[in-house]
């Protein structure tokens, strides 16, 4: 159950700052402000769980980062594709 919560902050903390990267480069204000909050609630997670993590735990906190960078590009692409399409 810790590897699971583990990966999701670490997917969650990626994902907001792969998303928050795009978001500041695109001068979005509004997005970013959102975006630092899903990045803080996701490193308040991992605080709690990595300084005593076991080899699985490792791996999922390793595993989590690539799924997160890669779904954020994909996301926001399509989310604000729909935004300029309107």
């Amino acid at each position: 159950m810790t590897e699971l919560l583990i990966f999701l902050s670490t997917f969650v903390s990626v994902f907001a700052l792969g998303f928050q990267s795009l978001n500041v480069n695109s001068g979005r204000y509004l997005a970013a402000i959102f975006t630092s909050f899903m990045i803080g609630a996701g490193h308040l997670c991992l605080y709690r769980y990595l300084p005593e993590a076991s080899l699985s735990q490792n791996l999922a906190y390793l595993i989590g980062g690539p799924f997160g960078i890669v779904s954020s590009m994909w996301a926001h692409r399509r989310v604000f594709a729909r935004v300029r399409a309107e």
